[in-house]
Formats: C-alpha cells, sequence, structure tokens
C-alpha cells in the first residue's frame, strides 16, 4: 500500500472532484506563494524542455506558441472591432 499522501502535497491532477474546494482553499494565494509557483513552473519548463543533451524545437515552439496565444487574447477586444462587417 502507498504511504498516506497529505492533501496538500497532493498534485492537480491526483485531486479528487469533491477534494478541490479544500484542495485549493490549502493553497498559498500570497504573492510570495504565486511567485514561487511561477518560478517551479518555469523551473520545470527549463529542465525539461531547454536544459537537455539532445534538444529539439519542441520546447521553443511550445514556448512562442504560448506566447502567440496570449499576445491575441489580450489584443482580442479591439481585434473584434476591426472585423469586417456589411453595414457600418
Amino acid at each position: 500500500l502507498p504511504a498516506a499522501v497529505l492533501l496538500k502535497d497532493t498534485k492537480l491532477m491526483d485531486v479528487k472532484l469533491g477534494q478541490l474546494g479544500t484542495w485549493l482553499a490549502m493553497r498559498d494565494f500570497t504573492p510570495g506563494g504565486i511567485l514561487g509557483a511561477v518560478k517551479r513552473g518555469y523551473t520545470r519548463y527549463y529542465n525539461k524542455y531547454i536544459n537537455v543533451r539532445k534538444g529539439g524545437l519542441g520546447g521553443i515552439s511550445m514556448l512562442l506558441a504560448g506566447y502567440i496565444a496570449l499576445s491575441y487574447m489580450w489584443s482580442y477586444s479591439h481585434i473584434k472591432h476591426d472585423r469586417r462587417r456589411k453595414y457600418h
């Protein structure tokens, strides 16, 4: 039998739907906690896709695709007013 893991230490993908509210309440939403989560995410991404012996275009292309999607979402409110319409 696997050792019991505290709900606080459980990964998001392992949390059951009924436990999601409790799990979210245990997260650290202070600026320091959010910054720490961003740093951990960046470190995991960097070590998995960038800092490898035989790298490819996968890590860089994912980063570029994320940037394109994020910039489109940020500018969507401006873009939607520039659509061509039949009647003005």
